[in-house]
């Protein structure tokens, strides 16, 4: 026996000692203060005995008679800390220590009491009010060691307590155990406690006033409506799923805000103050041009995008755009490129061009012009502006005297001196062109002397 009594005392001390050495960080403690009272009466018969020769009466006989049988001392006369292990269990050691007067209906000389106590509990505290109710009911088993004065003995506990949790970490506690001796020479009885509990131990790392158990962000300062996290701006959704946790927004743009109302969230808005249109990124397009107003040299007039957003001007108002009109100034016809609708020379002139054109005189074996020609080649600009859209070809001729493929050569180079003079002085190149024939083609005969001046000749020919 009296090693059972020793592997109690040493399992309750591993209890106790097991409970402070198990902290987890999240899961809190509890430390108790009050007083206790022991009862040895309605602790029932031991077998072969009778109410008739015991100091004790039946089990739970009187069990409230405070005055007859409890033996309580007036003053803290209990001490507990316990830590939860979760689930609904929590793990507790408890001192106490009393006087004793009272062995039922004996009366003795006051005995000192102590006891050291391990106990298991279960809390029925979620189950009938929820979590975090005030309503704390619990039932537990345990063990311990007594002393009542020197002689020591061993119990198995059997508890049922109630906290009223009046605070989050505040509790009255109350609690009745049957403790039942091991030895023949112990006594078993009651011992019931009455004080406050006091819960400590949680971990919160960021001082929210959140556990870090029940924190989904432990190391950031947040909100209880979070669960511990942070909703920075303050616009109701929580910076996990805030992309923009520092602006106040709207839960449908995922926290961002749309500053102008278009519908289009300001990091995803060129131009998140002024409301504009989904296909240009936010921004406005007045004219409905596809040039954002911005970007837009016209922003009430539409354009094109080759003209920064403004209409091509039509200068004359010919219905041809100056960038299409090659007389911008002067109204004409969309067939003719805006130009006025002029007529071809007629035969009449193109005769005159050619009798100016036959007394064009060179150098001699030269395609330089004489300078008394040059007035001829005047008149002759002068007439071709007339006709602006007729095009003409610039033919030369030699006469027979030289090599034939000399006098082919000078026949183009003659042919292309006059052709670059019109162009100098103000015909559109692409309306000239300029060939050669050489000494082919005669108009007289090469035999006299005026009969070559013919042949070596420059003709003009209307192209169109």
């Amino acid at each position: 026996m009296k090693h059972l009594n020793s592997i109690l005392v040493a399992a309750l001390v591993f209890l106790v000692v097991g409970a402070a050495n198990a902290q987890d960080e999240n899961n809190p403690w509890a430390i108790g203060i009050g007083v206790n009272a022991v009862d040895t009466f309605p602790a029932g018969l031991r077998d072969g005995q009778n109410a008739s020769d015991s100091s004790n009466g039946e089990l739970f006989e009187e069990f409230y008679n405070v005055k007859d049988h409890w033996n309580i001392l007036p003053s803290i006369s209990r001490l507990s800390i316990g830590k939860y292990l979760g689930s609904g269990f929590s793990l507790t050691g408890v001192g106490t220590v009393n006087r004793i007067s009272k062995l039922g209906e004996v009366r003795i000389e006051d005995d000192t009491y102590f006891g050291l106590d391990g106990e298991i509990k279960y809390s029925f505290r979620d189950m009938i009010g929820g979590p975090g109710g005030w309503f704390d009911p619990s039932l537990g088993v345990g063990g311990g060691y007594t002393w009542i004065d020197d002689i020591g003995f061993g119990t198995a506990n059997g508890l049922v307590s109630l906290k009223i949790w009046v605070a989050e970490n505040l509790a009255f506690d109350v609690q009745s155990g049957y403790k039942h001796s091991f030895e023949d020479y112990g006594i078993t009885h009651f011992q019931h406690s009455v004080g406050i509990l006091f819960k400590f131990g949680g971990k919160d790392t960021d001082g929210d006033g959140i556990y870090d158990l029940e924190d989904d962000c432990p190391e950031t300062f947040g909100l209880a409506e979070f669960n511990g996290c942070p909703d920075t701006d303050g616009d109701g959704i929580e910076d996990r799923q805030d992309a923009c946790p520092n602006t106040p927004g709207l839960a449908e743009f995922n926290g961002c805000a749309d500053s102008d109302g278009d519908g289009i969230a300001d990091p995803q808005d060129a131009c998140p103050t002024v409301a504009g249109l989904a296909s240009m990124n936010g921004c406005p397009d007045s004219d409905s041009d596809g040039i954002t107003d911005a970007d837009d040299a016209c922003p009430n007039e539409a354009g094109p995008k080759a003209n920064k957003g403004c209409p091509w001007p039509d200068t004359d108002a010919d219905s041809v755009l100056d960038k299409d009109d090659d007389c911008p100034k002067i109204p004409g016809t969309v067939a003719n490129k805006g130009c006025p609708e002029i007529a071809a020379p007629t035969p009449a002139v193109m005769k005159t061009l050619n009798d100016y054109a036959k007394t064009i005189l060179f150098d001699t074996g030269k395609a330089s012009v004489k300078d008394q020609s040059k007035i001829i080649l005047n008149n002759i600009t002068a007439i071709l502006k007339e006709y602006p859209n007729a095009k003409f070809s610039i033919d030369g001729y030699t006469d027979s005297v030289g090599g034939n493929k000399s006098n082919q050569i000078l026949s183009e180079k003659r042919a292309n001196t006059v052709r670059d003079y019109l162009v100098t002085n103000g015909i559109a190149s692409d309306r000239l062109s300029s060939i050669g024939y050489g000494e082919d083609k005669p108009i007289d005969s090469n035999k006299t002397k005026a009969g070559r001046a013919n042949n070596r000749r420059v003709e003009v020919i209307l192209k169109n």
